[in-house]
């Protein structure tokens, strides 16, 4: 098993590098998206003693950034002592290769950045394999950076010939290991799969927690469920999924569950790993998308968020916007109109907590149930039971043609029922 270790971060002293391309008006502003680059490399353990920043219409091929940049961060080391630069783009392996040689320093990407703080995060065997897994995909077309003998070829005799590499063996060790990691997912996928079903057959709905990360999901989680779930001021302070049961002030059982926080350009590697995961956003009845409306890119993190949802093919869930840390609000309150079914709380304070219960249930009621007026026959005396089950019933009166039953009810026992509708809405 290849160790990825080379990239950890551990306590080296960075520097960071951000290129803007282009003149996109959606882009971040430099000193937010280096601020936040900062972030996640403190969250990785490593000491940021520099910032770079330059703008260009397009990625030099060989380096990313111009031979002038290169040449300014290599003297910058003689006055300000790294061995670490960090770019805030996406790098190719020939560029990552082009600046170690000239640099003679380690670099990383963002992806490697964020995939090295997910590895120090994962706590269960399911995250380790999620983490593992996008580790190695990310690797694999970058091993040519990582060996300088590429053979293991000798001389003399028994040792002429093709034989094989020490690349190609590497490769073919990794995409045995990434099958493996494939198939053991799976199997967690499938467990998954059986548990939402549980959940559907008992009628109890789920409601995922959404959000960039550092907004205030897990802290709310905790406020809501008594979770214990770690929260942290620190990007990405949790990994591993946790779902609790909750009932509410109406009698109706939820099952709260978060996910893992997003953020910008979440590496497509982390995406595809993490699917199992992220499944559990997709079989939701409702998300909360916890907002941290005291960062002063609140809108580009809502945006960042629903990207990311639209590339998980989720557009047409029902979302109730859960506008967290008023309590560190300094301004201004974001337009409430802005954003669908808003709730103003602080997890951290408690405030507004109840009222965001209130519209969980009013929203999930809405989702879920069915007003309805039946006569049901008394020969069919299962269809009455079903409905004291798994309804709610207002009014019930015995006439000589049967049981007029006035109720909510959850839509898919409703097909059952629908023979013996006097009226419903």
């Amino acid at each position: 098993m290849l160790d990825f270790t080379q990239h950890s971060i551990g306590t080296e002293r960075a520097v960071l590098v951000c290129v803007k391309l282009g003149n996109d008006p959606e882009q971040w502003p430099v000193q937010e998206s280096l601020q936040e680059l900062a972030s996640l490399a403190r969250t990785a353990g490593a000491i940021v003693v520099d910032t770079c920043y330059q703008q260009r219409r397009k990625p030099d091929t060989a380096t990313f950034i111009g031979k002038g940049k290169v040449e300014e961060l290599k003297a910058l080391r003689h006055e300000q002592p790294y061995d670490l630069v960090i770019f805030d783009n996406d790098l190719t392996p020939s560029q990552q290769r082009n600046l170690e040689e000239r640099l003679d320093v380690k670099v990383l990407d963002r992806t490697a950045l964020i995939l090295d703080i997910f590895a120090t995060r994962a706590q269960t065997t399911e995250g380790k394999l999620q983490v593992e897994m996008a580790q190695l995909t990310y690797l694999l077309p970058r091993l040519s950076t990582l060996w300088v003998e590429f053979s293991r070829l000798g001389a003399g005799i028994g040792t002429r010939g093709p034989g094989e590499t020490q690349i190609e063996a590497d490769r073919r060790l990794i995409r045995q290991r990434l099958s493996h990691l494939r198939s053991r997912l799976e199997t967690v996928r499938a467990r998954r799969a059986r548990q939402r079903e549980r959940r559907t057959v008992n009628d109890v709905p789920v409601a995922s927690l959404v959000g960039y990360t550092n907004s205030g999901k897990s802290t709310l989680l905790n406020a809501v469920t008594q979770a214990g779930v770690l929260a942290e001021d620190k990007l990405f302070a949790t990994l591993d999924p946790t779902t609790r049961r909750v009932k509410l002030a109406n009698g109706l059982e939820v099952v709260f569950s978060d996910t893992v926080g997003f953020i910008r350009h979440l590496p497509p590697t982390l995406i595809a790993a993490f699917r199992a995961t992220l499944e559990e956003i997709l079989a939701a009845d409702l998300l909360l998308h916890v907002v941290d409306v005291s960062h002063p890119q609140c809108e580009r993190q809502v945006a960042a968020v629903y990207e990311t949802l639209a590339d998980l093919g989720i557009e047409d869930k029902p979302v109730i916007t859960v506008l967290n840390k008023i309590d560190q609000l300094e301004g201004l309150a974001p337009n409430p109109a802005d954003y669908p079914n808003p709730v103003f709380i602080s997890a951290r304070e408690g405030d507004g907590l109840d009222t965001l219960l209130e519209t969980v249930a009013n929203t999930l009621n809405a989702q879920l149930s069915v007003d309805v007026q039946v006569r049901i026959p008394y020969q069919e005396g299962r269809l009455v039971s079903l409905f004291h089950q798994r309804g709610s019933i207002r009014r019930e009166q015995h006439r000589p043609d049967g049981t007029v039953i006035e109720g909510t009810l959850p839509r898919k026992y409703w097909p059952a029922l629908r023979p013996y509708a006097i009226g419903s809405t």
